[in-house]
This record gives C-alpha cells, structure tokens and sequence, in this order.
C-alpha cells in the first residue's frame, strides 16, 4: 500500500509490507499524486482493525479502501491485482466481488477472468437487496446477463465509496441505507450531527465485516477503532500531472487543509435555498456554533471552490492557469436542470436554473451537505439508444431492471439501479442516489456509482449531453484539469 523506499517521492507499490504510510506519502494516479493526511499518528496505520482479516474469506476494510487509490479502489489498480495473483487476490470473493454469486465458475483463471468482469474493469461490488416488503411498486422484470435475475433480493452493481473524508458526509452508502430508519440506522441531520455519523460508520462497519468479509459480527470496540481511524483520514490530489504541488503558490489545495475546513449539516444547502424561495418549510432552524450561517434560513452561494483563486492572475501557458479556469467554470457555468428526480418533481419546478454547486454544495468538498439524494440519470437507459446511459455512456454491461407501481402496473421504469427505493420502498425514489465527496478524483477511477465514465473527461461529456451544457474543447481542457487537481 505504500512504498518500500522510503526515499522515494511517489508510492507505487500497494503490497507493501509495511506497517505504517506517514503524512505525505505521495501515490501515482493518472492526474499526478494522492495524498492521504491522518490527524493521528502523524500517518496511517496498517496494523489497526480497519486492515485486518476480520470475516472469514480473508477480506479487510482495506481490501477495497487502499491509501493508493484515495481510500477507495481504481479499476486499473484491481486488474493489476488479478494479473498478479490469477485473480485469487480477497478482492475476488464470489459472495459480491464476481457478476453473480451464484452460477459462476471460478476453478481456473479463466473462470474467474470471467466471472470477475465487472470488477476488474469497472470496479463494481455486486450488492444483493431485498425488496422491502411495504414496497409500493414490484419488480416485473430483472434482464440480468450474469444470471442473478432474483427479482425479490436484487443485484445492484456500485463502486466503493473513499473510506475518507467522512466528516463531510451528510449520508452514508449511496443509497442512504446506512442513515435510514429503514435500516434501523438514523438520518444525519443538523441538530444529530455528528452523532449519527458517527454510529451509521459503526453499523456500516459491522454490516461490511458480515457481508462483505463473511463475518460473524464486530466487538463494538473494533467498530469504534475503526471508525476512529476513518474519522481521522483527509484525501486529496497533492499534485497535478506536471508535477506541481497544489498548495504552492497561495493555492490551498491537497489534503491537509480539508481538515480545517467549516462545515455542518445543510452548510450552503441549495436544497435550503430552493425552500426559501419557493416559500416552503426550511430543514432546520438551529444556530451553529460560532454564530454561523443559520442553517435552513435559504443562503446559498455558488461560489464551491476557491482553492485555486489565487492562480486566476498566472499566464494561461501555465497548467496551474487551467486549473484556475476549470474551477471558474465549475462555479459559475449556468445548467438548465430538468428532468432531475429529488429536485424538479419535488420542488414542482419543471426546469431549475442552477450551476454545478445546486448538486455539490458544500463548499471546497464537493459533495451535498444535506441527505438529498437525487436521479441525475446515471442510471437509467436512454429509450432511443437502451445500452447508453441519459447522458450517453455505455451502460449495456449493467443488467436492466423494471419496476412498475403496485396501485398501477401500466406506470413502469426501466433502470440499472434502483436506489433509495430499494431501501424506503417508495417508487417515487427509484434510482436516486446521493452524490459523492470530489475531492481526490484522480485516484479513484472510474466515476459515477456505476462506473460508466472511465475518465473525468467522460464525466464532463455526460453533463453536456444529460444538461445541454455547450463547452468547448478548451473548457472541457480546463474542467478536467480542475475536477483532477482536486
């Protein structure tokens, strides 16, 4: 996971045998280098719960959150993993790491090549939902090509979420099931907060040692050691793909400073502006401490990012300029949102005049810092052409699913992942999801929960094609020097 050489500035080794990274340790990726600070130990450390065999398939916490991928894990990086070991790395469990468990053939290494498909080139972990039983809407209909067309416990094919980061979160797992009642775990909301982080990390920690590592329950103590030390993680780019730092001159990127950033619960909630000036009901009305923004009184700036304004004023030859540009674009390029389940049908609004900042708000991280899970249409095939996404990215490795409402079988969805539904049992909540922290991007590849865009350019071309949004070659240039620096 870190490097041998000690001497040596950029990491690329992640089998290493040592026992601790120390802060500043640098890893490769395709941007440049990723950095991870803990403000314990002075680094992290390998030994703790959170990198030991806690199941019985020999799976760690670590297994799919690696320091050298931005404590998630790149797709690039679990081929290499497959390659070197003929795919018998704990990665590859049959339990969720193949296409299916069940059906699979995983005696020789071209059996598990195959079966393993999704994984080594999308870095999906299969997870199996039950429908719930209050469900007002039935499955029709799972077109599964791998052979798990269950339609009462259902396949979901997502990426590992980066185990860092975590005080921004304002829910847990992409579907919130890990801050739901439904779950019998809580919602994280302002007047909680940080309580109810806190205890969602430890269920989800005891849910991951069960399911993913095949466990037989965690020591409450473990579950707090662990989640101790995720508390304690802060990732970010350190330095872009020429090499220059981030944080060098008057420019507050890379890891550490995340870990003096302000935030709270609704902090420059959108959702909490789109409330106000719709007259509606704010999310909360208790004043932070230190007399900050009053959350849910309907402020709300566009204005996410400013770490790099201080290379606004650098000649446009310098890489750092593009950078600088990128983030002016992320901050200010004005989106037509339509079509956007959790916001359009919501707020009753058929089109929403926002910016990248209405679904990633909080500011200088990235994510939504109220639990609003949204549709953006990762997820969903795009009627005129079935195996692309709504934003035309290759989905047709991802198996189809139709639900229809039980008061009304003739209004139906076809989707490849059923979202918030899944775990509320509300059709109107099909395929949302919350979007992730974007801090630490390059090391991460690929995006979106399903994997669909390979590459942040791929990401960029999503939202022009899903939104409309016209960039130019140049701008696409500067919005992925951006979104890699981050």
């Amino acid at each position: 996971m870190a490097n041998r050489n000690s001497s040596d500035r950029h990491s690329r080794d992640r089998d290493d045998t040592r026992e601790f990274v120390p802060n500043g340790t640098l890893f490769e990726n395709p941007g440049g280098t990723s950095t991870t600070y803990s403000t314990t130990r002075g680094g992290i450390d390998l030994t703790g719960p959170f990198f030991q065999s806690l199941g019985t398939n020999g799976r760690s916490c670590g297994t799919c959150h690696q320091p050298s991928d931005g404590m998630s894990v790149s797709a690039a990086h679990i081929q290499e993993r497959f390659d070197d070991t003929r795919g018998l790395d704990p990665i590859f469990r049959t339990v969720d790491g193949s296409n299916c468990n069940h059906g699979m053939n995983v005696s020789t290494e071209t059996g598990r090549k195959r079966a393993y498909s999704l994984l080594r080139t999308r870095g999906l972990i299969r997870v199996g939902i039950t429908v719930p039983s209050t469900a007002d809407f039935d499955i029709e209909r799972v077109d599964n090509q791998y052979g798990c067309d269950e339609t009462s416990t259902v396949s979901m094919y997502r990426r590992p979420l980066p185990s860092t980061n975590l005080r921004f979160l304002s829910a847990v797992m992409f579907d919130g099931r890990e801050s739901s009642p439904a779950t019998g775990t809580t919602k994280i909301i302002y007047s909680n907060y940080p309580d109810a982080l806190l205890a969602d990390l430890a269920h989800q920690s005891l849910d991951a040692t069960n399911g993913h590592a095949q466990g037989n329950g965690l020591p409450a103590a473990q579950q707090k050691q662990i989640v101790d030390f995720e508390m304690a993680l802060f990732t970010a780019q350190a330095t872009d793909s020429r090499d220059n730092l981030l944080n060098a001159r008057g420019a507050a990127g890379g890891s550490k400073p995340l870990v003096r950033l302000p935030f709270f619960i609704s902090i420059n909630s959108s959702v909490d502006f789109l409330q106000a000036s719709l007259g509606m009901p704010p999310s909360s009305f208790v004043e932070p401490p230190g007399g900050l923004v009053t959350p849910g009184d309907g402020q709300f700036s566009s204005e996410i990012f400013n770490i790099f304004d201080a290379w606004r004023r650098l000649p446009d030859r310098d890489s750092r300029a593009a950078i600088a540009r990128g983030q002016a674009l992320f901050n200010s390029t004005p989106i037509d949102i339509t079509g956007v389940a959790g916001i359009n049908d919501d707020f009753g609004l058929s089109s929403v005049s926002g910016t990248c900042g209405t679904c990633h708000d909080t500011p200088n991280v990235g994510n939504h810092s109220f639990p609003t899970p949204l549709n953006i249409g990762v997820g969903d095939p795009d009627p005129s052409h079935p195996k692309r996404n709504l934003g035309g990215l290759d989905i047709g490795y991802l198996p189809t699913i139709q639900a229809c409402r039980k008061t009304d079988h003739s209004d139906c969805v076809l989707t490849t992942d059923l979202g918030q539904a899944l775990i509320d049992g509300k059709f109107n909540h099909i395929g949302r999801l919350k979007g992730p922290i974007l801090r630490g991007l390059s090391a991460r590849a690929p995006y979106f929960h399903n994997g669909s865009a390979q590459t942040l350019l791929d990401v960029v071309k999503f939202y022009e094609v899903r939104f409309g949004v016209s960039f130019t070659p140049q701008e696409e240039e500067d919005l992925v020097a951006f979104l890699s620096a981050l």
